[in-house]
């Protein structure tokens, strides 16, 4: 799994003009999943997005997470982050998982997510989105279940 995760004021998503998802201060990810992704990703993923310590304590320093701030988190699919660009131009996709596989995996990590976080919000997983994003910081962190960066 792959997320792009975004320390936020406010987020939110629409979908053909209507709002689905809203969120104030805390994270918004974007979250990816490949044909190689298991329970497991979702448990690591979940652990390590929640538990980022990337909210500013008493003293400035990044040391509180979005369980210690008691954080809203907007979780919104995106295959793109898949997208391999290393040959030509146009990005191919053939790493992400797609169709029901994925989006079971989606929900998944979106029910694990409400086990622990109070407000989750998401998108609507294979819509065409449009997610507005307010940005704090700017601070923006990805992460990969594989670890490969």
């Amino acid at each position: 799994m792959r997320a792009v995760v975004q320390r936020v004021k406010y987020s939110k998503v629409e979908v053909n003009g209507e709002l689905i998802g809203e969120i104030q201060k805390g994270l918004n990810v974007l979250l990816g999943i490949s044909k190689d992704d298991n329970s497991e990703d979702i448990s690591y993923m979940k652990d390590k997005i929640l538990n980022l310590r990337i909210f500013e304590d008493e003293d400035g320093k990044l040391n509180k997470s979005l369980m210690d701030i008691g954080g809203e988190l907007l979780v919104v699919s995106q295959f793109t982050l898949y997208g391999d660009c290393r040959k030509g131009r146009r990005p191919s996709f053939i790493e992400a998982l797609g169709g029901e596989e994925a989006e079971k995996m989606y929900e998944e990590f979106v029910k694990q997510c409400r086990e622990q976080v109070t407000k989750v919000d998401t998108g609507k997983f294979g819509a065409d989105m449009k997610v507005t994003i307010e940005n704090d910081g700017p601070v923006t962190i990805m992460i990969d279940s594989k670890k490969n960066f």
